[in-house]
């Protein structure tokens, strides 16, 4: 990949999806181009984007973007954000709520893990909430990976990678 396809692929995935590649990344964008190049019927990365300078086809833009994206998640990933949505934030909802819903955004969800989990300990621990209905709202930039999310299936690596065997 040439530094001006770098230039441009790099400055396309920042403004779309707020992911910085810098130019010892190449390798990166190469590695994950190349597959999607051959899939579409172009001979080379130099093709694809060309293709994508010239017609600017936002399916193929999306499709970039979404093998770019890294997609790392498990279940209850991180413990001190749960234990903060615990003790903290899901209480003073509640609190705040009363006679109204609490709504939850996992933004940036990948595929479903971090929401499902949030589903999990609230149906473990209904009163976190004091009785006020949640709404779990759960968006990723990859049609790929909510695809996954919406499907909530999951491999057994993928289940026992931070998922309690009680679970």
């Amino acid at each position: 990949m040439n530094s001006q396809d770098f230039e441009f692929v790099s400055g396309l995935i920042k403004r779309r999806a707020g992911i910085v590649m810098t130019p010892d990344k190449t390798y990166l964008l190469e590695s994950r181009l190349a597959p999607l190049a051959r899939k579409e019927g172009l001979p080379s990365i130099d093709d694809l984007v060309h293709v994508i300078r010239s017609r600017r086809e936002e399916r193929l833009i999306a499709q970039v973007i979404d093998v770019l994206t890294t997609g790392e998640t498990h279940f209850f990933r991180d413990k001190t954000p749960f234990e903060h949505l615990r003790e903290a934030v899901l209480p003073a909802l509640a609190a705040a709520r009363r006679g109204g819903r609490i709504r939850l955004w996992s933004a940036g969800c990948s595929t479903g893990q971090e929401p499902y989990s949030i589903a999990m300990m609230l149906d473990q621990q209904p009163m976190l909430t004091g009785g006020v209905p949640v709404e779990i709202v759960a968006t990723d930039l990859s049609d790929r990976a909510l695809e996954k999310a919406r499907a909530g299936l999951y491999t057994q690596f993928e289940v026992q990678r931070g998922l309690p065997i009680q679970m």
